[in-house]
């Protein structure tokens, strides 16, 4: 069966490589959550990297399919909020919206200060942000927190580890 309008076989199949996300990085979100002696077997983060892989692939195809309709070709974290609500995760609407929120304000600042440390000038986009870097993983294992390290135990509102305060809160 093709994924989200792509032709079945030849040049257009998507590879298993590029359909999965990293399996390193399942692995290293899986940890974050488990006491630091846990162990997680091959099995169980080839099964997770199938999982998250699908579920990010079901919402972003809701998504996308509302940005066709509306004739836009962007999907944006707003389209993701709506996407999650009308695909019935509901308890994933809030705190997806209230991350976006603080993930934009951040940029925002971020951008303020990329201008003023180039003398006001416009010139060029801010760096992408460290979108791996988890201050509140080292909380959800001591127990701080109970849940995802972003929708459980409210790691969004704790404050970094770090001095970095440009990074988002996750």
């Amino acid at each position: 069966m093709a994924e989200h309008g792509q032709p079945q076989g030849g040049a257009e199949e998507i590879k298993e490589q590029d359909r999965l996300l990293p399996i390193a990085n399942v692995g290293r979100i899986m940890k974050q959550i488990l006491p630091p002696n846990a162990k997680i077997s091959k099995e169980a983060k080839e099964t997770m990297q199938e999982c998250v892989s699908e579920f990010i692939s079901f919402v972003t195809g809701e998504a996308s399919d509302k940005c066709h309709k509306e004739k836009r070709k962007t999907v944006n974290g707003d389209d993701v909020c709506w996407a999650f609500g009308a695909l019935g995760f509901d308890d994933y609407v809030d705190p997806m919206r209230r991350y976006l929120h603080k993930y934009r304000e951040l940029e925002g600042d971020r951008a303020a200060a990329a201008a003023s440390s180039r003398g006001g000038g416009g010139g060029g986009a801010p760096p992408p942000p460290d979108l791996h870097h988890h201050p509140s993983a080292s909380a959800s294992t001591s127990g701080a927190g109970t849940g995802h390290f972003m929708f459980g135990g409210g790691a969004m509102d704790r404050p970094s580890d770090n001095n970095n305060s440009s990074r988002p809160p996750y």
